[in-house]
């Protein structure tokens, strides 16, 4: 077995290596830019080597840095997880020149899958079935149209070297392909330096369904089953599970199989996985095929009890596969939630910054959470910007996604924005919970875009008799540190008004027993509503976790982030904000006097929805604007975000030129 193995990656993914390779024996080496020099995975491993500039092409791109780094640390192999240089044939083949073993396919392999377009005429003659549509480059604009039209729509426009989402637009019309085309060629060009496209019949109300398998060198190939990733938002992966609530067996076996039957056609060894769109009829058709260990990889894990980064490294030492076919079950179910530091209130656009609290979920049998940063770090706008992968685990559907809706509760995340309100958002919907899914799940759910309204409907009470408790909690405190406990020299109020949403609530708290101080549990009554809250609580934990009975229903559990404002309190529990001013009654008169100042109106102007690029202005100072008008373009995380016109005006004044780096909220351009 080797004795050093080298993660040329970074974040969660050169983690999650570095625990397997824990468990075996075997030492890591972590590599990392000038941006990752305080990261998790190079704190985890055993050792670090800098292999360059923040950005990727000065560093996780660079071959020769790597293979260098290999040889000054004397590691053996290569795991490469995924993105960057996963699936870059030079990678593999300076590795095996330099006598470095890659853990992932051969050359031949990576280069035969890698290519979208060589990948499909592949598997036509494996006999998998695919999508109709057109296996050759296309050359231009005008090509594009032609070829659309001969397909018909709608299509489906791929960068041939393409993944994760980037250089992919859907086209209903040929008016869709002049811009969508463009676009998805300049994506691709800046994500993988080539802008080659193919074009190719896209299936209304699709399934994405995938196929894990796994193979050696000595002829075992099998699939471990399949992961659902239909939620997808730009054809990025939100919930990932597995099994699929749609598949049958014969479906799952007759899938497998054609899978294997590819990776055989191409001699593949190591773990890789078969994508397939699968329609309302359950009829599939291959993809495309990701040549290393896919993000979603944990659910396969979770439902099988399978190890596949330790069977990725066994089979790269020369080791045979130690299940047969047979052996794969799939019990239980799991499901995973992309965690992003990202806005879902502002279009998702990405979040930068430093974590300032970061408290992610206590891992269980039920909850795994991989993740490659920690309170301190940096959410930086040099890399994607996930936080972790949340993963749960049931014996049913129904009862994993509870542990979901539990786990998204108690993830606390401050410093950043993050994605959690709309993750807790999805697993509220009637349509996933019956897994009615497609990849047009989320545009249909949410036609207008994520926003408050979107959010599971709650009854405020339990919010609001928490907040009441926690507040007595404090003022016992405060009153016990002067001298004043109640008894000695003036008791606190029962009965305090709690103050959400212009909106006032009379909640009235049982007189504390004796030796609860600083414990917020305790009956509250609000009207006719009388809730027992117990909870072990103390002072300063973000996170309220309690039992609470109301009119003898029976308790349910409760989590929810409580933080602590300067006249208030901000509740979040379920993806939803409460924010709550805790009065005495004097003090709840007094508040309702006070005047309310307005926020400044900035809708003059164009102001950058996120950390970025400005790639470039299209208007000059005085040029009249359209409403859809095109103003600028911003880049972030190297997906262009086009920026139109939300009215009718005139340019006043231009304030950043093409190149700009810009802040969150910075002002492009103003209006008259």
């Amino acid at each position: 077995m080797f004795k050093k193995i080298l993660i040329a990656n970074r974040g969660e993914i050169a983690c999650r290596v570095i625990k397997t390779c824990r468990k075996m024996g075997i030492a890591t080496v972590a590599v990392y830019s000038d941006a990752d020099r305080n990261a998790l995975h190079v704190e985890m491993a055993d050792e670090a080597v800098h292999i360059g500039e923040s950005p990727t092409a000065k560093s996780y791109l660079l071959i020769d840095r790597i293979v260098e780094a290999c040889k000054q640390t004397g590691a053996e192999a290569v795991h490469p997880g995924y993105g960057f240089l996963s699936e870059n044939k030079a990678f593999q083949e300076a590795l095996a020149k330099n006598k470095i073993i890659f853990i992932g396919p051969d050359a031949e392999a990576i280069e035969a899958m890698g290519d979208k377009i060589a990948s499909k005429k592949l598997a036509q003659k494996a006999n998998v079935s695919t999508v109709p549509g057109f296996n050759d480059i296309i050359k231009d604009v005008a090509h594009a149209k032609e070829i659309a039209g001969k397909i018909g729509y709608p299509v489906m426009m791929k960068a041939s070297a393409g993944g994760g989402g980037k250089g992919m637009r859907i086209a209903r019309s040929e008016g869709e392909v002049q811009e969508g085309f463009e676009r998805a060629m300049s994506e691709a060009k800046s994500s993988f330096g080539d802008d080659r496209m193919f074009i190719e019949k896209y299936v209304d109300q699709p399934r994405h369904i995938e196929i894990q398998i796994i193979a050696d060198r000595h002829g075992n190939t099998l699939y471990v089953g399949e992961r659902e990733c239909s939620i997808q938002r730009r054809h990025q992966k939100v919930i990932e599970e597995a099994p699929s609530p749609f598949l049958d067996e014969k479906t799952r076996k007759a899938m497998g199989e054609q899978a294997v039957a590819l990776a055989r056609a191409v001699n593949y060894v190591s773990a890789g996985t078969v994508e397939f769109i699968v329609d309302g009829n359950r009829n599939f058709y291959f993809l495309e095929m990701n040549t290393r260990l896919q993000v979603e990889h944990p659910v396969t894990e979770l439902v099988t009890g399978l190890d596949l980064v330790e069977l990725m490294i066994r089979v790269a030492n020369g080791e045979k596969l130690p299940i047969k076919q047979s052996d794969v079950k799939l019990t239980g179910w799991a499901l995973e939630s992309r965690v992003y530091a990202e806005d879902p209130y502002r279009n998702f656009l990405p979040s930068t910054g430093r974590l300032v609290r970061y408290i992610p979920p206590a891992e269980s049998k039920n909850v795994r959470v991989d993740t490659g940063v920690q309170e301190g770090g940096e959410i930086s706008v040099f890399y994607d910007p996930m936080i972790a992968k949340l993963c749960t685990y049931g014996a049913t559907r129904k009862e994993a996604t509870e542990h979901m809706r539990a786990a998204l509760d108690s993830y606390y995340i401050r410093g950043v924005s993050h994605n959690i309100p709309f993750l807790a958002s999805l697993m509220s919907k009637t349509r996933f919970e019956e897994g009615r899914l497609t990849t047009n799940f989320i545009a249909e759910e949410y036609p207008d875009g994520f926003s408050e309204k979107d959010l599971p409907a709650k009854d405020p009470t339990r919010l609001l008799a928490i907040a009441a408790l926690v507040h007595a909690a404090y003022a016992r405190r405060s009153a016990g540190i002067s001298g004043q406990i109640p008894g000695h020299g003036r008791a606190l109020p029962e009965t305090w008004v709690v103050a959400e949403g212009g909106r006032q609530h009379n909640v009235w708290i049982a007189p504390p027993v004796s030796g609860a101080l600083g414990v917020a549990s305790g009956t509250a009554k609000i009207g006719d509503t009388t809730l027992h809250v117990s909870s072990a609580w103390t002072f300063g934990d973000p996170l309220f976790k309690a039992d609470v009975e109301v009119a003898k229903s029976g308790a349910q559990s409760i989590v929810v982030q409580v933080d602590r404002r300067r006249i208030g309190y901000r509740l979040s529990n379920a993806g939803a904000q409460m924010d709550v001013n805790v009065f005495t009654a004097r003090e709840a008169e007094l508040a309702k006097l006070m005047p309310h100042k307005p926020p400044p109106d900035m809708s003059r102007y164009l102001l950058s929805p996120m950390p970025g690029l400005l790639v470039s202005v299209a208007v000059k100072e005085g040029q009249d604007v359209k409403a859809g008008e095109t103003l600028a373009v911003v880049e972030a995380m190297k997906m262009e975000n086009v920026l139109k016109a939300e009215r009718d005006g005139v340019v006043k004044k231009v304030s950043e030129k093409a190149g700009a780096s810009l802040a969150v909220d910075q002002i492009i351009l103003e209006f008259a």
